[in-house]
Order: C-alpha cells, then structure tokens, then sequence
C-alpha cells in the first residue's frame, strides 16, 4: 500500500510540474510570491459559511485559495465559546478568544480569509452548547439579528459562490443547520432591495449570489465531482494535507492529522443558481472565470471595455508568467495596477446594467487590491513596526519605530510610513517621502498618545495601531498595511484577579474566615500605588477594610490577603464580592485574564473583578479522603476543595507507585483517560484499587479518549457513537430517579427536585449505548420528543468496591456554581462511606 501511495504522489508531481514557471523543488520556490501571484488568474469569489471556529472545508479551501487562486473565505457564525479546551483551563469568552485566533491562523496556511457573526464577547451570536434544532439555535441567538448580520456580510463581500458546510439534516448540531437554512434563504434575499433596507441606504448594495452548493457523500448524489487530492509542487504536498496543516492550529480541539497523499474528491449539489450553466456540471460553470469571460458577458455597443478587459486579464496573466522572477513580477505588476485603476471609469460609463456594472466593479477592487499585494511581496520592500509598549494605558505616550529597508532591485520613491491610529488618538506630523535604492533603509518614528478616554481593549476587533506604506513605481503607486509586532493593548491601570474566583458558602457549616486573595498587576509605566479593597454584600465582614500596595515597575505583580466573615444566618442564594483597585485617583474594578500560546500569541479578555459567591446547604463527612486524577480539562478538584471537602490531585508517580487505598474515594476527571497517558497505562492499578474494597468514580468520555469498551471499566461498557446523537442537550430536561431508595440521592444530601434546576448548558453528553449486566441504572433523562438515555449514571459493584461512571456534565453545574451539582457530586463520591 505504502509503494501505491509513494506511486501516486510521483505521478501526480510530473503530471503537475509544466505550471507555468513553477519549481518542482518545494524548498527553492518562492511560497510568498506565489501566494500573491496566483489569485490574479480568476476573478471568481467563493464563500463558506459554518457556525464554529473548525467548521470550514479545510481540504476544499486549501484547493480553491491555493490551488486555482479564487478568493476564498469562511463566514463562521460563533466563536466556539461552549466548547472544551485540549490546551489549556480556558472556557466560555476566553476559549472563544483562542478559537478565534486559531482559525485566524489556519486561514493563513490555505489563504482563506476568516470571519465571524458574531462581533465581540459575550455576543447574542453565542455558542451556548451542544443544539439539536435550528428552532433552538434561533430562539437563543436571535433570528433578526443573525440574518441581517448574514445579509450584510454577503452584500459586503460579495461571493459567486455560497456553499454552507453542512447538510440540514437531524443529524447535524443544530447551529450547523442554522447556518445552512439562512444560508439558502439568503441567495435570493441579498439581492432583494426590500429585505433589511436600511443597509442599501447605509452604502451596500443588492448582490446575487451565483450558485450556491451543499456538500454530499456520494457521486451519485452530486451534480459535480471535484478531485481535489492533487500534489502541488510550490506547497510540496497535497491540497488536503495543505488542509489538514490548517487544521493542527486548532490546537484547543486537538484537530489535524497526518494524511497519506492519494486521491480524494469532494462531491456537491447545486442547489441553487441564478445564472445560464448551459447544462454543464463544472463548479465554475456559468461564472466568468476572469476577465477574458466577463468581457464576453458585455453587450456589442462596449467594445472598447471588452477590449480593455481582455488586455487586463493579459496583463494579470503576464505577471503569473513573470513567477518566479521577483524583478520581472514586479514590473508586469506595476503595469498591470496602472492599467487596471483606469477601468473603474470606463466600466461607470459604458450603460451598462446595474448589476453587471457592481460585478466589474466588485472585480476591480478585488483585483487592486491583489495587485497591491503582489506590488509589494516582489518589491523586497522590508517593513518591520514596533512599538515600545504594547500594552497601553488611558493618557500614556509610547513609540512607535518603523524601519523601512529596500531588499529588491529597484529603486522605489515616494515612500512613507504612517500610523494608523484609531479615532482621537493623538500622533506627531507624518515625515516626508523618501526614496529608497536597493539596500537602502530609512527609519520612521512617531510618538502616540492614547486618549483619556480611549476604549479599552476588544478581543475581536482590528488592530489598535496599524503603520501604512505607500511607495511609488513610475507613475504607479502602492499602498499596504503592516501590523505591528504583537498585540497593541489599551488595558486599564491595574488587574485585581481573585481567588477563588467562586465561593460556596454552606449554610449547615458556615465557616468563619473565608481567605481571598487579590492579585494585581501593574500595567501603568512606572512606579505606582494602589489601594485595594473588597466589596462585601450586606452583614459580611473584611479584614482588612483596604490595602495598599506599591508598585516599582510596569508589569510587577503583588498579592493582598483578606479574610472574608458570612454573617451566620446567611440565606440560600447568590451573592457577589466585588474588588476595586484606586491608582492615580481612578477606580479600577477589572479582571484582564491574559491568554498567550506559542500558536496564536497574546491576547486579552476583560471582565469584572467579582466573586460569585452560591449559599446552600452542603452536607459531606468530615474524614473523607478523596483522590482526583486531573484531566486538566475541569476545575471540580479545586470547586470541591474550596467547598470543604478534602481532594489530592493524584500525580502520575502517584497512580504508577503510591498506595492508592488510602483514598476512600478515587474520581478522574472529565476526558482524563484522553489527557493522561498514565492513567491509560495504570488502569490495571485502578481497578485493583476498586476490587480491594475502593469507590471510583469516572465522568464522562468521548469514545475516542483512549477508551477501550472492553477493557478499561471492570465490565464491558461501550460510549454512543456517533457521540453526537448520544446527549442530553436541553438543561432543562426532566429527570426521572429510578432507584429514590439509593444511597446516591440521600447520602450525605437528599437529592430532591430542586438539585436538578438552574443546570447551565446542558445534561449529559456522550451517554453509554451499551453495558454489561452487572451495572445498576439510576436515572434517566430525554431531549423534547426523543426516547430517554437511561446511562447517566452506571454502577457495579466489582469485588469489594464499586465502580460508577455518569456523562452528567456535573463539572459544568459545579464551576457554574449550580448548588445541584455540587450536592450530586457529594454524594457520588461519598456512597459507601456512610
């Protein structure tokens, strides 16, 4: 098989290799060159729509954007936000950041650009967890708005080609059908001037969408099969691995894989289509391709814009041919552009329809602003902007150098370097041009001062400063856009993070001093002194009233200790502990939780320094020793620990060498047989701990976590597969206790009715399709309208000890502070000790 694929690849790499100035030595080409030279050969634009951050069509993309040059992006509708990290403990706002940035540099490997519905955290366009129905989707993420955001996106950037990357069928997650039902709707909408109106007066315009396709499985059920597993000899792989490369970046869902280089083809049915096929098949069938066929589109009187854009697409052309020979790209560049930028005129005089003429001049734009792009990837012009501080600070002044340097062959003039700053941000005048001959360099530096009343960071937005270049060739000029180096912050004076960042205060014990410590971090310049305090509801105590505390530097970090008194008589319900920070007479009340990964870099998320504090009622024995194996996907280990109870984070020496019965009760975490090669490797160990007389409790698992269904549970136990029908998606659900009598619902709390309201996100997941006999059922559960699992919780006794596995999302339920979950958790570890 092995010889068969190295066959192939072989034979793809000499059918491919007569491209046009191509090197077949993947090591000698010019990547970014032809990254920017391709794309001049259509004009064609193709858009995917998905509903999270993965859902693009990695393999399919990498083949349009990289392999035929079409200008290709995926339209995603959330960020991610309810999903699990393989990464790292962040969850909610602070995943969807990471996810964010992942996707943003997977587009970068197959040249798709990314976008999203969603416009900042916490957004209505929320990934609130698993869905079953688009009525679900809808209802949480609101209807209007997530149209009308999808219409403004097609009326903006104007796609030939729609394709949503799933069917709508019951077996898709219900965002995902989401997107394809407004997708479809929208192919005929966009173009309808009554439908959201007040964008064609905010400046859009109408835009059909040519063809719009869904995936299918089979060829049979295709209107056209494309083979997309072509080696490409610049990438020096195929368009899926190309792919599959993207997808590794999506690092926090432990997505890409290593693929063999053999054929593939994706298959897809047009749906829809607003122009002539003339009864072909092709995907571009119907859609000018480039220039040459947009001039056949013009009617006789236009003679001279048929000719014009016939000579364009030679020019576009010619510069693809001048690959890979830097100086003679730029060159056909340079006279491409000037050609090029005399069209749009001519196109708004020739009478021609309203929608051919916003098509041409769509495709113009678009063609500009590739020419730019090839203009300055072949004109060696080196741009490197830094800034002194990258975290910034209302009323702070900092530095911004731009270091320009000619690394091509010809003298460019006419250059400068500006800042882009956003609106009354404060700069000093631009410099003068200056004219730059091969190895030459010039140096720029601007002073920034960040307002008063500058806004603070936003994860989602554009970047805060920008520098733009502008250089002139002849009589042609070229503008781009450089980011600086990292991210530029505007963040506020001081951080205040809390811990715990959640409290229980248990209303059968309530402990006299509850320790709380405050972090802070300076990101003022310099020296600073801040006064700390905490907010306290009603009755509660403090000590001490405030601190203070100094800081030397910029980035120096302190603690405060304070010990907080619930008044005795506290009542069940929610209360907030609020900390606020004074510096230079402001108050600072924020938490900046600041995510960085050698993947995607360093990133912010903004959020009120608060603890959420839950009262109830918390009953657990008071010699209960418990071992948790942490899968470092959940906090329940430290949740449990500040609640009272007394939990060990098992190590791997400790699972591999340590007396295991000395814990009552043993309990892995959510996923921990994915994330800990030595608990697969120790399992025997486990379940000798549970024969001699031990309790474990495992949560739940993926199928695919390392989980063998005959061997890792003391008796066969088998996950749902596919994982994605085998759930529990609606929190509300009801719950029928099948054995009321058990020890699990009445010891040490009395699971009652009220412990299964409130839950957040969902029931279960991943519930058990199949078991042995030897495990006891106790509840069951049931999404509206379907047959109920009756898994979520299985237990055996096995020798002396017991066994019990539940898929409850109870790590949810618990760092969601759900009284619930905590007293449902109690009581499956503690069974057996009473």
């Amino acid at each position: 098989m092995e010889k068969i694929r190295i066959f192939f690849s072989l034979l793809l790499v000499l059918v491919l290799l007569p491209l046009s100035g191509v090197s077949a030595n993947p090591e000698k080409a010019n990547v970014a060159l032809w990254n920017a030279v391709k794309p001049l050969g259509t004009t064609v634009t193709f858009l995917n729509s998905g509903a999270h951050p993965d859902d693009e069509r990695s393999d399919f993309l990498a083949y349009l954007s990289r392999g035929l040059g079409v200008k290709t992006s995926s339209l995603i509708a959330n960020r991610g936000e309810g999903g699990q990290n393989e990464i790292g403990d962040e969850l909610d706002n602070a995943l969807g950041i990471i996810r964010s940035r992942e996707m943003i540099e997977a587009a970068k490997i197959t040249g798709v650009k990314a976008y999203h519905l969603s416009e900042t955290t916490s957004d209505p366009i929320y990934d609130f967890g698993f869905s079953k129905t688009p009525e679900e989707t809808l209802e949480k993420w609101g209807e209007q708005l997530t149209y009308e955001r999808l219409i403004r996106f097609i009326r903006t950037y104007q796609p030939d080609i729609l394709l949503p990357s799933f069917q709508n069928d019951d077996t898709q997650h219900g965002h995902h059908r989401t997107m394809t039902i407004l997708s479809e709707r929208a192919f005929k909408d966009a173009a309808d001037p009554t439908i959201f109106p007040h964008q064609l007066k905010q400046g859009l315009s109408v835009w059909q969408v040519k063809k719009l396709y869904l995936p299918v499985a089979s060829a049979d059920k295709a209107t056209t099969s494309i083979e997309i597993g072509k080696y490409d000899p610049i990438y020096g792989m195929t368009y899926p691995q190309l792919g599959e490369q993207s997808r590794y970046l999506h690092k926090s869902q432990g997505m890409g894989s290593n693929i063999p280089a053999e054929p593939r083809q994706i298959h897809l049915d047009l749906k829809q289509s607003a122009v002539d096929t003339m009864n072909k098949s092709e995907l571009f069938a119907g859609v000018p391709y480039n220039f040459t066929e947009w001039a056949e589109k013009l009617p006789p009187s236009a003679r001279k814009l048929k000719k014009d854009l016939n000579d364009i697409q030679r020019n576009l052309d010619a510069v693809i041919a001048a690959y890979p020979n830097e100086k003679r790209v730029f060159s056909k560049s340079q006279t491409a552009l000037s050609h090029l930028r005399n069209l749009s005129i001519q196109i708004k005089n020739a009478k021609l329809s309203h929608a051919l003429t916003n098509d041409l001049l769509h495709k113009v734009s678009l063609k500009e602003e590739q020419l730019q792009a090839v203009s300055y990837v072949s004109s060696g012009l080196d741009v490197q902007a830094i800034a002194d501080s990258n975290i910034l600070t209302k009323g702070q002044k900092t530095k911004v150098t731009i270091t320009l340097k000619n690394d091509g062959k010809q003298t460019l003039k006419k250059v400068t370097a500006a800042v882009s700053v956003p609106k009354g941000w404060k700069t000093n005048t631009p410099s003068k041009s200056v004219s730059l001959a091969p190895n030459e360099a010039a140096t720029i530096t601007y002073q920034v001062k960040v307002p008063e009343d500058a806004s603070y960071y936003q994860a989602y937005g554009g970047p805060t400063i920008a520098a733009n270049i502008t250089y002139g060739y002849g009589t042609t000029k070229t503008s781009i856009t450089e980011e600086l180096d990292g991210t530029i912050a505007v963040l506020p004076d001081v951080s205040l993070s809390l811990s715990p960042e959640d409290i229980v205060v248990n209303t059968a014990d309530v402990r006299e001093e509850i320790p709380v410590t405050v972090s802070l971090k300076n990101y003022s310049e310099g020296k600073a002194s801040a006064k700390v305090a905490l907010n306290t509801p009603k009755n509660w105590k403090v000590h001490p009233k405030k601190a203070i505390v100094s800081f030397r530097k910029h980035s120096e970090e302190k603690q405060v200790k304070f010990i907080l008194t619930p008044p005795k008589t506290i009542q069940n319900g929610d209360y907030q502990i609020k900390a606020v920070a004074t510096v230079h007479g402001k108050d600072f009340d924020s938490t900046i939780q600041e995510i960085s990964y050698d993947h995607i870099g360093t990133f912010y998320y903004q959020y009120p320094a608060a603890i959420n504090t839950a009262a109830f009622e918390l009953s657990m024995p008071d010699s209960l020793k418990v071992g948790y194996i942490d899968s470092g996907f959940d906090k329940v280990a430290d949740y449990l620990n500040h609640a009272g109870l007394v939990i060990t984070k098992l190590t791997p020496v400790d699972l591999a060498e340590a007396d295991l019965s000395q814990y009552d009760t043993i309990v892995t975490g959510i996923r921990a047989y994915l994330s800990r090669e030595d608990l697969r490797a120790n399992n025997a160990r486990l379940l000798q701990y549970v024969e001699n007389g031990g309790h474990l409790v495992v949560q739940y698992h993926k199928p695919g976590d390392g989980w063998d269904p005959m061997t890792t549970a003391p008796y066969p136990l088998t996950l749902g597969n596919p994982s994605i029908r085998w759930r529990v998606t609606d929190e509300k659900a009801k719950v029928n206790v099948l054995k009321p009598e058990s020890p699990l619902f009445n010891y040490p709390n009395k699971i009652t009715a009220d412990d299964w309201e409130n839950w957040v996100q969902e029931r279960g997941l991943y519930f058990p399709m199949k078991w042995d006999a030897s495990f006891e059922t106790f509840i069951t559960m049931a999404d509206p309208n379907e047959a109920p699992f009756d898994g979520g919780i299985l237990m055996a006794n096995y020798g002396k000890g017991t066994y019990l596995y539940t898929n409850l999302v109870l790590y949810r339920q618990i760092q969601g502070q759900v009284p619930g979950g905590y007293r449902i958790m109690t009581n499956l570890i503690c069974y057996g000790t009473q």
